[in-house]
């Protein structure tokens, strides 16, 4: 076979797998056997291996992944991803139809089901995938096409030769779940916990091939711009994006009125468990394309639309205990330890119990069989007791009137409870929390929980005891949640921090009056700790942004012989005590103040280090002080007032180009 003859069975192979392609995932109508679909696929892929040079882009073949990127590019929607807002209850449903009943609009609805997965965003250039990216932050997404071409109920090519943006939800069936954790689970591997979860995860797979094998699926629910392509309702853009060969969801219904919305939530509740996929609500959009135009949007939804949440799933299980924890602020709550039980693909051990107040009047006691939710589908709390199931040998609650954590007697503030000791170790644990938070050393995976678990357990009641982890790593990995993985990831956090530049170092320290923007500025000063730590009074109040009580401060943090150890014990552990920016003076920046207002493609932390890496100041407020306004997608107010004030305006290139400058 010449090339001429291989092109024209290779476009015929195309032709036909995409056409059965369709009728098996869109359609659910096969008109042929499995055995006789592989046999092109094979006939396919033996002639692109013959002729390399004439391989489709968007063949068919390609779905089984292989590419490994080194990091995802970025694309800028041509139109927002607009997140939706949401309600909860029927009153919340009635208020949203009112509100479109206000602008004189007589509306029917499509009620879709609430896909629990990750949204895309699909290009096609003359009816041919161009190009598949996330969310994002709505306005710039990440490119996720190597990954997208692997699933299968994505076309690659469309039934016409169109230019078209369509967008929908990646996910993973119920059944895929299953099977992939079984196999997890012979390889030793710790099980997946939740299809959302394992969905997102597979899409961002830097290798395609392992998106490939998670066999994740699509359905489309949206296109943009519907005018254009003479359509005068939602319910018609989907049935044409199902002709070009989109999979919609089968369960999308035409409703009228509220009644219509509460009906169809009733059912597909009811139908909710038997569903091959996990959804997490109901999204109701008005049908009419133009009502929807006149509607408009926010910033962040639009007000055409909105998500009906399920609420969250109950479970029951026994409260074995009631201990007490301190808090940052010193208040001290009671938590419900309870025999596992996964809620939502999570399994939890722990809940809030809120307060005294709360316990007294559930009636919550040791032994009781509690209903557990979690709240916002995020905290878990004890919601109520059945008391039905009780046998008389349930304990009472009773508050505590100490410390857990020093002793000392608890202050009561209206329905709280506090500790006001200032050497209690709740201090140390905020400290502790402070020097590993993001804007600190940024112990990427140590929140708030888990460092006052670890400070609890006796593992981290000092700052350098970061450092010694490793050798608790055998017993952290006993504790529930703590996998080999998930104990490695923090190790590697610990040693990666010790690279940290100076000015981290000094605001993790939590020194009295020295946020991060006056770590820096003395980091650049002095370069070294050393220089730093010797520096005078006078010296230190000399410096302008410092002045006398800063300079005071530092001296006494300083002056401090525990202090000086405990600097002396993170340079013996090898954290870097120098300050690895660029001692720069930026005549565009120095002494410059800017305010920073929407959503940027860079990250905002580094953009301010950058500007007072250039000796500019980055202050939150507007006023005629202010010498730059630095401008992203969706401003708020700041932007109007900085117009009112007159005051010069940069977008991001022109703020980025001035620091290069």
């Amino acid at each position: 076979m010449n090339e001429e003859k291989a092109l024209k069975r290779m476009q015929e192979l195309i032709e036909i797998l995409n056409q059965l392609n369709y009728e098996y995932y869109t359609l659910d109508n096969p008109s042929v056997d499995d055995s006789e679909y592989d046999r092109l696929m094979q006939e396919l892929l033996k002639l692109e291996e013959m002729y390399p040079d004439l391989v489709d882009a968007n063949s068919p073949t390609k779905r089984v992944g292989g590419k490994v990127n080194d990091s995802f590019a970025k694309i800028t929607h041509e139109l927002p991803m607009l997140s939706l807002s949401n309600v909860f209850t029927e009153s919340d449903i009635i208020a949203f139809d009112n509100r479109i009943k206000k602008e004189n609009i007589n509306p029917r609805y499509v009620c879709e089901l609430k896909i629990d997965g990750l949204s895309v965003s699909l290009k096609y250039e003359k009816g041919e995938l161009k190009y598949g990216a996330t969310r994002g932050n709505g306005v710039v997404g990440e490119d996720i096409t190597d990954n997208v071409k692997t699933i299968k109920t994505i076309p690659l090519k469309l039934k016409e030769p169109i230019d078209i943006e369509v967008r929908g939800e990646i996910y993973i069936s119920k059944k895929t779940l299953e099977k992939l954790n079984e196999e997890r689970i012979k390889e030793g591997l710790e099980p997946f916990k939740n299809a959302r979860n394992l969905a997102s995860g597979s899409i961002r797979q830097l290798d395609s091939s392992i998106a490939a094998k998670r066999n994740l699926d699509a359905f489309l629910y949206h296109l943009p711009n519907p005018l254009d392509y003479n359509l005068n309702t939602h319910y018609e853009a989907l049935e044409f994006m199902k002709k070009l060969g989109f999979v919609t969801n089968p369960n999308n219904e035409i409703v009228d009125g509220v009644r219509g919305i509460l009906d169809y939530i009733a059912r597909k509740t009811k139908e909710r468990p038997n569903l091959p996929y996990d959804i997490d609500g109901v999204v109701i959009k008005l049908n009419n394309i133009k009502d929807q135009m006149r509607l408009g949007s926010t910033v962040k939804y639009p007000k055409w639309a909105t998500a009906y949440k399920f609420p969250p799933e109950e479970v029951v299980t026994k409260l074995k205990d009631i201990i007490f924890t301190v808090g940052r602020t010193g208040q001290v709550t009671p938590n419900a330890l309870l025999e596992p039980v996964s809620v939502m693909g999570s399994t939890i051990s722990k809940a809030t119990l809120h307060n005294e107040e709360y316990v007294l009047e559930k009636d919550i006691r040791v032994g009781d069989y509690v209903v557990i939710i979690k709240a916002g589908d995020v905290i878990p709390r004890v919601e109520s007791v059945k008391y039905e199931r009780r046998t008389g040998t349930e304990v009472p609650f009773k508050m505590t009137d100490k410390c857990p954590i020093c002793g000392e007697a608890l202050v009561q503030k209206d329905s709280n409870y506090y500790c006001v000791n200032k050497k209690c170790d709740a201090k140390h644990i905020e400290s502790l929390i402070h020097f590993a938070s993001k804007g600190a050393m940024n112990l990427n995976g140590f929140g708030e929980r888990i460092v006052e678990d670890m400070y609890n357990l006796g593992f981290v009641k000092r700052i350098p005891d970061f450092y010694h982890l490793e050798k608790y790593k055998n017993e952290l990995m006993l504790l529930e949640g703590y996998g080999e993985k998930s104990v490695q990831n923090l190790l590697n956090e610990v040693e990666e921090s010790k690279k940290n530049s100076l000015e981290r170092l000094l605001f993790a320290l939590g020194i009295r009056h020295v946020g991060f923007k006056t770590a820096t500025i003395l980091a650049r000063k002095f370069v070294d700790m050393d220089s730093l730590m010797s520096a005078s009074f006078e010296e230190l109040n000399s410096i302008q942004d410092i002045g006398s009580i800063i300079a005071k401060s530092l001296r006494e943090y300083f002056d401090n012989p525990d202090n000086q150890q405990l600097i002396q014990e993170l340079k013996d552990l090898g954290l870097n005590m120098k300050y690895l920016g660029k001692v720069v003076e930026n005549s565009k920046i120095k002494d410059k103040s800017f305010v920073i207002t929407g959503t940027l493609n860079i990250k905002r932390d580094e953009l301010k280090d950058m500007i007072i890496t250039n000796g500019g100041k980055v202050i939150e407020s507007v006023s005629r002080k202010t010498d730059y306004l630095v401008l992203g997608e969706n401003p708020g107010s700041k932007y109007d007032k900085a117009i009112t004030l007159d005051i010069p305006i940069l977008n991001e290139e022109e703020i980025l180009d001035m620091l290069k400058n």
